[in-house]
């Protein structure tokens, strides 16, 4: 027995939809690459190629950039919320500290070109 053309497009709609719930449950729980304890901001996109990452005497180095079509403040707001829910304390503005690790949350100047609204982070984390 053959399906319907009708029945066939609300089948492709319901696993879209699941699809894009996964993907979009999937990018709320991704996490900045090398720092496994540190989320990632859903609609910020990390910069593979500007990855920095090795372990010191002293413990380990990151250094890792993101960006998206998101405000600023929206960022810090983000990371204030959720940075202390897996034990991360606040030192500063943009500055976090945890069983002997400090991160860093900045905001280089924006990249030439970019699109207003575009923002650019730089995650920073070594030892102290």
């Amino acid at each position: 027995m053959s399906e319907s053309a009708g029945g066939r497009i609300a089948r492709a709609a319901l696993a879209g939809l699941v699809l894009a719930a996964t993907t979009a449950a999937w990018a709320a729980d991704a996490f900045v690459a090398g720092l496994e304890d540190v989320p990632l901001m859903p609609r910020l996109v990390e910069d593979t190629g500007q990855r920095l990452k090795f372990d010191s005497p002293g413990g380990r180095v990151v250094e890792t950039l993101a960006s998206g079509e998101v405000a600023r403040g929206d960022v810090l707001e983000f990371y204030t919320r959720t940075l202390p829910e897996l034990g991360w304390r606040p030192v500063s503005d943009g500055v976090w500290t945890r069983e002997g690790e400090r991160l860093r949350i900045e905001f280089p100047a924006a990249q030439r070109g970019a699109a207003p609204g575009h923002t650019l982070v730089r995650f920073y984390l070594a030892p102290g």
